[in-house]
């Protein structure tokens, strides 16, 4: 085995922990990505009402790598399946769009970054949606050129990042101003950030048009591999244990009031990728690989996806703390409006922990801000 892959080895296990290594309620690990795996024994879990149809939200990008490790080896399909519930998949290119689908029906349950799930919920009073599970932690960094080697050095330069608004575009502008650096939503300020869509961004750099851009992966690996750029920060420097929340799985409101055991199927199927991952590394790089080239026709190269990959983590644990500190890191960005206790009830993991208390796994919390 190769040390690159030892490495990553290391990073996704380690993040998992050993109590989080359970696995979900009588699931056994899947050996063939062509079929179901078996689904939990029966009397396992209380009976919930199921909906006959589900529909969930994604992206095509290896920071939802266990949606599309659940997708390839037909998890949701064989969790859902016994419920008699149809699955439908939904490919979004960026949160802001998710949440509106969600808004107008067309989503039920999505994989989904931080910023806009606080957006989502902060806009409606409340009443969208509720995070009910953790997905991935890590996986951003703010890449330049090589000439640049100090923060000073920024003054005066531009920096993309992928949606004005979105879980990178605040983190840059909350680092910024912590070092003295003013930005703005109209491009003034001591440097220029542009929000601009992450090919393009890639383009832009080639081209010397921009010094360098605050990206998730694999994105951030791409200018490092394939334009030159080098790290001048890796986001999991910012925070405790390097964890801070990329992905977490968010379920409509209404439609976990009316449909939780859909919903905590779901949750089942999510915890049994991960676990996967954790257990089959350079398997699950090339499961993921496969449903990216599906569904954007392209496939990472080795190397990309080998270095991307390095820099996730991939958990079940939503790592409450982390969504309210990128919260508030957009109320110090000037991007939102937040009052005291306005994240209270963003949480309900109360399907996870019943499916981890069954799985004699290590339950999670809420910090406050939710039901768990």
């Amino acid at each position: 085995m190769s040390r690159n892959r030892l490495t990553r080895r290391g990073a996704l296990v380690g993040i998992i922990g050993t109590a989080l290594l359970a696995v979900t309620a009588g699931l056994a690990a899947p050996t063939q990505a062509a079929a179901p795996v078996a689904a939990p024994a029966a009397g396992t879990l209380p009976k919930l009402p199921t909906a006959p149809v589900v529909r969930i939200g994604f992206f095509a990008n290896v920071t939802h790598a266990p949606a599309l490790v659940a997708q390839q080896l037909r998890l949701f399909e064989t969790f859902l399946g016994k419920d008699g519930t149809q699955v439908q998949y939904v490919a979004f290119n960026a949160g802001p769009a998710a949440i509106e689908a969600m808004k107008g029906g067309a989503v039920d349950v999505s994989y989904i970054g931080p910023n806009p799930t606080v957006s989502g919920y902060t806009s409606t009073g409340g009443t969208l949606l509720r995070v009910v599970s953790g997905v991935t932690s890590g996986g951003a960094q703010l890449v330049v050129k090589p000439g640049i080697t100090s923060v000073s050095d920024l003054k005066g330069k531009t920096l993309a990042t992928p949606q004005l608004g979105n879980t990178q575009d605040v983190a840059l502008r909350s680092w910024l101003k912590d070092n003295g650096l003013a930005t703005s939503t109209t491009g003034k300020g001591d440097v220029t950030i542009t929000p601009t869509d992450n090919a393009t961004t890639l383009a832009l750099f080639k081209k010397g048009s921009i010094d360098g851009a605050w990206l998730p992966e694999p994105w951030a690996s791409r200018l490092v591999l394939e334009a030159g750029a080098k790290v001048f920060l890796d986001e999991k420097s910012l925070w405790p244990k390097g964890q801070f929340v990329t992905t977490n799985l968010i379920a409509s409101q209404a439609f976990l009031n009316k449909y939780p055991g859909t919903v905590r199927s779901i949750i089942q199927a999510n915890n049994s990728a991960i676990k996967y991952i954790a257990n089959n590394v350079q398997k699950s790089e090339d499961v993921v690989q496969t449903q990216i080239q599906k569904w954007t026709g392209a496939r990472l190269s080795d190397a990309v996806m080998n270095r991307a990959w390095g820099n996730l983590q991939f958990t079940w644990d939503p790592l409450p703390a982390t969504l309210a500190k990128s919260a508030d890191d957009a109320v110090n960005a000037g991007l939102l409006t937040l009052g005291p206790n306005k994240l209270a009830g963003i949480y309900d993991l109360r399907l996870l922990n019943q499916v981890l208390k069954v799985a004699n796994a290590k339950q999670v919390s809420a910090n406050g801000l939710g039901r768990s």
